[in-house]
């Protein structure tokens, strides 16, 4: 059985001009890196202006186990398998991070023969859209500690500067540190730290802003420090911006490649949705719709995390509405939160199974309250039994939602047939007869009334709690005018609970706000729950060690 790196290098792939032509764009719309990938001009937006919207299809999960739920391969798959019943389909989908390539997760490119290619160039520095950003972001740092080494005319308080530094690499040692040490010629010495590039502002700043302009005006929005007398201090403040924006300017553009049966991605941003919000850039989403009759993307993790900052954040200010929602599940994974350790998943138990079908009841219920249909994509493995697929396929049909046994990583679109037809029928009855799509909080609301209906109607939970250093938090955003922001809540991905240990559909919890830092520039205030770290740390065997490259440049192991 060849590895997911093998099926991608042995990939047919077309000339980046090709598959642009496919879609219409012009080359000279076109700026490729190479043969198989390229960036997307400017000009082409308002070339499509006037070009109908396609309907727009989120692929979300359940909470993801050890057992792997594959949403990025079955968003892969279900694009090719679109082409297949003669619809024309656009992906939309995140760059992979470094972090997690060398990490656990491994690559993020989807997998067997629904994937994105050239599948090490999207894994590793793709366009280099992850290092502009690592070194715009790394740039405000350098400025605002050289501000204060000149002199300190914004009397910046360097106790209580707001923004970090970052890198793209899964590296604990750097989440605290000392600088300026050495002497008066090394700067001010003082605490600092690092977050991984998809947690800086910097990435949310990019997958929210809608063109340069914006960029720009964002970039200066930025809450980098408090001053001695206790008044924040904006980026815009510093100049910053110009030489941060001429950083970015290619970096905003959406990168064209293509999966293995030659179908368009747009792959472009890749926040976290743990700890940020989780979504392709609001760019790349907009102009798979102009470009496509259908514009399939993803969110991060579980519907508790990504759909909902999909939601809640990214869709109020793309002025998105989503038509379809894709909730991806495995049978291994519904054993798994019925209490079945990793190593029995394979074998057939329909005891566990009835138990952990209430993590997916769960997040079917939580998309429902957004108004938006519901189809169920069983990503299916071959140690499922034919007992437990029909336990699945009725309880799909008790609650009233359409389901599909997906094969998209053994067969490619070939196995996303029965997806995409009913993907497309639910579509087609809803515009019809749905509600339409509706946000779970207004943007006047408190901050704290935001949080608690997340937690109460997404997480479930009986309550929240805050420490004392979230209540001051809070109360000194909403104090300097912050208070009408969404809210981006970093909490753990494997609990709908803030408990990375609580399975299934957890009962009886509160939910525990440790903090809050206001993402100006980006639009919303992150909260911090539970033990979740923004720059994560290796593990005791991280994939870095089964990856390789031969004298010829080949690269194996990278998934």
């Amino acid at each position: 059985m060849l590895s997911d790196i093998e099926i991608a290098q042995n990939a047919k792939m077309k000339k980046i001009t090709e598959i642009a032509a496919g879609l219409g764009i012009d080359e000279s719309d076109l700026e490729p890196y190479g043969h198989y990938k390229a960036k997307l001009s400017e000009n082409l937006y308002s070339k499509l202006a006037c070009r109908k919207d396609g309907k727009l299809i989120l692929v979300t999960a359940i909470n993801p186990t050890p057992a792997g739920e594959g949403k990025t391969t079955v968003s892969v798959g279900l694009a090719e398998a679109m082409k297949k019943i003669g619809k024309k389909a656009v992906l939309a989908l995140r760059e992979p991070s470094l972090g997690p390539v060398f990490g656990i997760k491994g690559g993020a490119a989807g997998g067997g023969y629904s994937q994105v290619v050239p599948m090490e160039d999207i894994n590793l520095h793709f366009t280099g859209d992850m290092h502009a950003i690592t070194a715009a972001n790394n740039l405000l740092c350098a400025m605002i500690d050289n501000h204060m080494q000149q002199g300190n005319e914004l009397q910046i308080d360097q106790r209580r500067i707001m923004f970090k530094r970052c890198l793209d690499m899964n590296d604990r040692a750097l989440r605290n540190v000392i600088i300026g040490l050495g002497g008066k010629v090394n700067g001010v010495p003082r605490e600092d730290g690092f977050n991984i590039t998809v947690a800086s502002e910097i990435m949310a700043i990019l997958c929210l802003a809608t063109d340069l302009a914006d960029l720009k005006e964002r970039i200066g929005n930025i809450l980098i420090a408090y001053n001695l007398s206790g008044e924040p201090v904006f980026a815009r403040e510093l100049g910053a911006c110009g030489a941060m924006t001429a950083l970015l300017k290619d970096a905003l553009k959406p990168n064209l490649v293509q999966t293995l049966e030659n179908n368009p991605a747009l792959i472009h941003g890749g926040p976290f949705a743990n700890i940020a919000h989780g979504c392709n850039s609001i760019r790349a989403t907009k102009l798979a719709l102009k470009l496509g009759d259908y514009c399939i993307t993803e969110a991060g993790f579980g519907s508790d995390l990504g759909a909902e900052k999909f939601f809640d954040i990214k869709c109020r200010y793309g002025g998105l509405s989503p038509d379809c929602v894709v909730m991806v599940a495995t049978i291994k994974a519904l054993k798994y939160n019925g209490g079945v350790p990793k190593t029995d998943l394979a074998k057939e138990n329909m005891w566990a199974l009835e138990k952990g079908i209430v993590n997916l009841r769960t997040h079917i219920e939580n998309m429902h309250k957004y108004h938006v249909p519901v189809v169920v994509a069983i990503n299916r493995f071959a140690t499922d039994t034919d007992n437990e697929i029909r336990f699945v396929q009725e309880f799909c049909a008790e609650i009233g939602v359409e389901v599909s046994m997906c094969e998209v990583f053994a067969k490619g679109g070939e196995g996303g047939t029965d997806l995409a037809e009913k993907v497309c029928q639910t579509i087609d009855y809803c515009s019809e007869n749905s509600v339409g799509f509706r946000k779970l909080y207004c943007s006047e609301a408190s901050i704290k009334e935001k949080i608690d209906i997340i937690a109460t109607e997404i997480y479930r939970a009986d309550g929240v709690n805050y420490t004392a250093q979230a209540e001051k938090a809070i109360k000194e955003i909403e104090a300097i005018g912050f208070r009408e922001l969404p809210v981006c809540i970093a909490k753990t991905q494997y609990s709908l609970s803030d408990n990375p240990t609580l399975l299934g559909k957890p009962k009886h919890f509160t939910i525990t706000v440790r903090d809050a830092k206001l993402s100006s520039g980006a639009g919303f205030v992150v909260i911090y729950t539970g033990d979740i770290m923004t720059m994560p740390g290796l593990p005791k065997a991280p994939s870095a060690l089964k990856i390789d490259c031969d004298n010829d440049g080949n690269i194996s192991g990278l998934f």
